[in-house]
Formats: structure tokens, C-alpha cells, sequence
């Protein structure tokens, strides 16, 4: 059968049709913590430690500290938030302004209306 031979296939670990001694190339059964974590603690532990220098000095050449880098999110959230309190604001503004025309004028276009149906 040509689904057989599909390499996205995998067999079932316990079909038995591989050995399950990883030298071999068959399956393997990973840990709850290798699959949580993507790897081996160790290999996961030295990804991180490098990555973390590697951050760290790019951060250390742009003299950002976390502390800055959080107040300066913090900043920013504010200022959206304030931005858009603003917006409501102002619109509300928009809303009074408008409806102090056009509810007299729909009022008495009503009552016109309301007179010649009768």
C-alpha cells in the first residue's frame, strides 16, 4: 500500500515493527518533563543561559535595565489607555453637540408629519 510508506505516518509504539532501542532509529518514549520543557533539562538549560547573555549584552549596549524596560510598558499602557479615554471623551462631545441640532429638528419634523396624517 502506498500510505505504508508515508514518511508524516508513524507506527504505533507498541506495534512492535521497530525496535524501541533509540541506537537503532526506532521509537522513542520522552518524559513528561523532555516534552514539557522540548529537549533535555540540560540541553533546554544552556539554550536559555546563552540566549540570556545574548539578551543581556544587546540590552547592556542600549542601556535598558528590566526596571526601565516595565516602567517604560507601563508608560506606554497608560498612554493608550489615556488615549482612548480621551477618544470616548470627546466623543461624547461629538454626540451632545450633534443631538442638540438634530433631535429638535427630527421633533418638529415628526409633529409636521404627525399633523398632515390627520
Amino acid at each position: 500500500m502506498i500510505g505504508d510508506h508515508d514518511s508524516r505516518r508513524r507506527a504505533p509504539l507498541d506495534s512492535g515493527t521497530y525496535p524501541a532501542d533509540p541506537r537503532h532509529g526506532g521509537p522513542r518514549r520522552r518524559s513528561g518533563l523532555n516534552r514539557f520543557l522540548g529537549g533535555s533539562p540540560a540541553a533546554v538549560f544552556v539554550k536559555l543561559l546563552f540566549l540570556s547573555v545574548l539578551v543581556g549584552a544587546v540590552m547592556a549596549m542600549f542601556g535598558l535595565t528590566p526596571g526601565l524596560l516595565f516602567w517604560q510598558l507601563y508608560d506606554f499602557t497608560r498612554s493608550l489607555i489615556d488615549l482612548g479615554l480621551d477618544t470616548f471623551h470627546d466623543f461624547g462631545r461629538w454626540i451632545l453637540a450633534g443631538a442638540v441640532v438634530v433631535v429638535p429638528i427630527w421633533l418638529i419634523a415628526r409633529l409636521l408629519t404627525v399633523s398632515r396624517e390627520r
